[in-house]
């Protein structure tokens, strides 16, 4: 079993290379019988693709080119994402469970209603995207990703990990935040700080929150 350790966490990948597997090549993840497995599937530039009720287990998604995503009860289970971008995709109702993606774009994507279980997204950027009722019912890190005025909205991120990521004018509202880890990242710049509960960062991140609270707030600072 494949893992990979971020601070207090550690997230389980998908291993889609053990023995005996086989990923076969599949032309669409649009199956009628709403399931997907053993798959690899990519080098796909498409207009818009639409996935409800579909279940992709065991499987290997690179080069993903999309201008419109829906997906809706759509459930990922051993799932690799790579070199992908799913434009300003709209998903809802949906679980990832050991799930990795790395060096892929969900810009402007509104993502709600996600549980989040051994999850990992590397080198991803989720710019002016919106996170609502995200639950991280498991290990999740979010390792190099970019939010720029991205927004989480009564999220339970308790015990997520964001490591190296770039927050610029990111907005946490209100949620769960019990040891999120937000070290090795600059905060100077996000929103928000009040609703930020328990979370865990360094010693030094302190004038960090500082700046922001003071940003946030229009502080005007001087002498006269």
């Amino acid at each position: 079993m494949t893992t990979r350790a971020f601070g207090h966490v550690t997230v389980t990948l998908p291993e889609l290379d053990d023995p005996g597997r086989y990923l076969s090549r599949v032309d669409t993840l649009d199956n009628p019988r709403g399931v997907v497995q053993d798959f690899t599937y990519g080098d796909a530039d498409l207009r818009t693709l639409e996935l409800t009720d579909t279940r992709l287990t065991s499987g290997r998604i690179t080069g993903l080119h999309t201008k419109q995503a829906e997906f809706e009860a759509l459930t990922l289970h051993r799932v690799e994402i790579t070199g992908s971008d799913l434009g300003s995709a709209r998903w809802s109702d949906s679980k990832l469970t050991r799930v990795h993606m790395q060096d892929s774009k969900l810009m402007g994507a509104a993502l709600d209603r996600l549980v989040f279980d051994d999850v990992l997204f590397e080198k991803c950027r989720f710019d002016y995207a919106t996170f609502e009722n995200l639950r991280a019912a498991g290990p999740v890190v979010f390792a190099g990703c970019t939010f720029t005025e991205a927004a989480f909205t009564s999220c339970d991120l308790s015990d997520a990990v964001f490591t190296n990521c770039q927050f610029r004018l990111t907005e946490f509202g209100a949620g769960r935040y019990r040891d999120t880890d937000l070290r090795e990242n600059d905060l100077s710049q996000i929103r928000g700080v009040a609703n930020l509960k328990q979370i865990r960062i360094d010693p030094g991140q302190q004038d960090h929150l500082a700046e922001a609270l003071v940003n946030e707030l229009d502080i005007a600072i001087g002498d006269d």
